[in-house]
Parts: structure tokens; C-alpha cells; sequence
């Protein structure tokens, strides 16, 4: 009986969760799998069931393979560059003899701002009359339209979102720091191990989950991308930057095709899925050599 009742008051416990998981995840998604083999135009009452036809309409739209190959582009650029800004952050910080937590809240306070303010912002800073590209003509004689060239648009996108999220990835690399005994580092300098040597021989490998979750991640946050390419650039220019979310947004909201919408975000659900999943094995691959897997 004591154990029953334990059982029970487990599931009264977990019940908020599965609720709120009942509500706002399996019930949309068994209701975008039955509009996805629909014409629903979101006013219309009526459903007319046309199979896989939106799925197969949805792999030959020049958007829909834009946005399969602009996501690993953004990946490209904004993994490297937020792995790299939040890893120096948290190497900065962890040197730092006093006052770690007060920098540390300091480089987190952008993850905490509003997609939308910082896109504008930007968007101002980058137009034509902008201090920075008046600066940029009258000096070097560079006019450069950041907004509507395809490599500088995904460049700017990217930029903004690592700036973003450096903070909360040097919070958990910081983290992964404090981790690592400093007594290992004391017998490498005994042994004349050099600090470029230590850092990649040492600290890294041993940093080994912080840097997974930082890197799973940020790989995530690239399937995800769409405030800020909504604001800046719309998706362009000729889809340099159409995200699966803007692909979606632009079919369900503008387009008024919530069939075909829902189509195209369950194949992007699919393609983050596989991703995710293959990049996970290829970085346990890495802590398999290091012991830790």
C-alpha cells in the first residue's frame, strides 16, 4: 500500500507537466500531422483532405530548399563564432581572482534581451546615413548595403544571435572550469607542458560536457532562427536568409496555407531531428577518445 500510494503521489506531481505537455505539445502536433494531408487555408471551415500533396509540393519549393541549406549556413557561421566568443569568455572569467559572478551576470543580461529591440537597433546602426557607414564611405570609400547581400545579411544575422547567446554558453562553460582540478595543470607544468598544450590537451578535453551541451545547443538555436531574420531582413534577399520558421511563417500567415505550412514544419522538425542526431554521434565520437563516453 506504501509503495502505491508513493506511485500515486508521483503522478500527482508530474501531473502540471504532463498536462501542460498534453495541451501545448501532443495535441498541436497530432493536429498539424492532420493538416498537413489538408488544403486549410486557416479561415476557411472546411478541410479538404489531399493526401501527401502538400508534402510533395513542399520538397520542390525553391523556399523550402533554401531554408534546408540557409540552416546549416547559419550553423556554419554562428557555431563557430558563439563557441569561440563564449570559450574566451569563460577563460577570461575564470582567471579573474575576484568578482566572477558579477561579469558573468554582466555578459548574460543580452541573453536575456529582446530579439526584437536588438534587431532594430542593428537595423539602424547598418542603414545608409548610419555614423557607421558614413564613417565607412567618407574614410575608405566602402559602401556596403549589410542588409541586402546575401553573405553580409546571414554574417549580420549570425553576429546578433552570437552576441546574444555568449553569455549563457560562457555560464555553462564557466561552470565546466570550475570542474577541472587545478592540480592536473600544476603537474603538466612540472612536466614543461607548454599553455598552448594545456589548453588543447588538457582544458579542452576535459571540458568535454560543458562543450557538448554548448555545442548541441547552439546547433539547435541554428534550426530555430527567426526574430531577427524576420526584422532585419525577411528571408532575403532571394532566400540568402530564409530560415524554416520564416518558410513557415510566411506560408501559414501570409500565404493563408496552414496545410501546406505544417507540411514544411514537419519536415523541418525531421531534418532537425536527423541533424542533431547525427552531429550528437560524430561529438561522442570525441569524448569516446577522451574517456568520457
Amino acid at each position: 500500500m506504501k509503495k502505491n500510494g508513493l506511485k500515486g503521489s508521483g503522478w500527482l506531481f508530474a501531473s502540471p507537466y504532463l498536462f501542460y505537455a498534453l495541451v501545448f505539445f501532443l495535441i498541436p502536433l497530432v493536429w498539424s500531422f492532420y493538416l498537413a494531408l489538408t488544403d486549410w487555408n486557416l479561415i476557411s471551415p472546411v478541410y479538404n483532405f489531399i493526401g501527401l500533396d502538400n508534402f510533395i509540393e513542399a520538397v520542390k519549393h525553391p523556399g523550402v530548399q533554401a531554408a534546408f541549406f540557409v540552416t546549416f549556413k547559419f550553423m556554419a557561421a554562428f557555431v563557430p563564432m558563439v563557441i569561440v566568443s563564449s570559450l574566451t569568455v569563460a577563460l577570461v572569467i575564470n582567471s579573474l581572482p575576484r568578482f566572477k559572478g558579477l561579469f558573468l551576470i554582466g555578459f548574460f543580461l543580452p541573453y536575456l534581451a529582446s530579439g526584437v529591440v536588438s534587431s532594430l537597433i542593428v537595423k539602424g546602426l547598418l542603414s545608409y546615413n548610419s555614423p557607421l557607414n558614413t564613417f565607412l564611405r567618407g574614410t575608405f570609400g566602402l559602401d556596403i548595403d549589410w542588409l541586402n547581400s546575401p553573405l553580409s545579411a546571414l554574417l549580420v544575422v549570425a553576429g546578433i544571435i552570437a552576441w546574444k547567446f555568449t553569455g549563457y554558453y560562457a555560464l555553462i562553460l564557466t561552470a565546466g572550469f570550475a570542474s577541472i582540478s587545478k592540480e592536473v595543470y600544476e603537474a603538466a607544468a612540472i612536466d614543461g607542458v607548454t599553455p598552448s598544450q594545456q589548453f588543447f590537451r588538457i582544458t579542452l578535453p576535459l571540458l568535454y560536457p560543458a562543450l557538448f551541451t554548448t555545442l548541441i545547443l547552439s546547433i539547435g538555436v541554428s534550426f530555430g532562427i527567426f526574430t531577427e531574420v524576420y526584422q532585419l531582413t525577411g528571408g532575403g534577399p532571394n532566400y540568402a536568409t530564409n530560415t524554416w520558421q520564416m518558410e513557415i511563417f510566411k506560408q501559414a500567415f501570409t500565404n493563408l496555407n496552414a496545410g501546406y505550412a505544417s507540411a514544411v514544419a514537419i519536415i523541418a522538425s525531421i531534418v532537425t531531428f536527423v541533424a542533431i542526431l547525427l552531429i550528437r554521434k560524430l561529438l561522442e565520437v570525441w569524448g569516446r577518445r577522451n574517456g568520457w563516453v
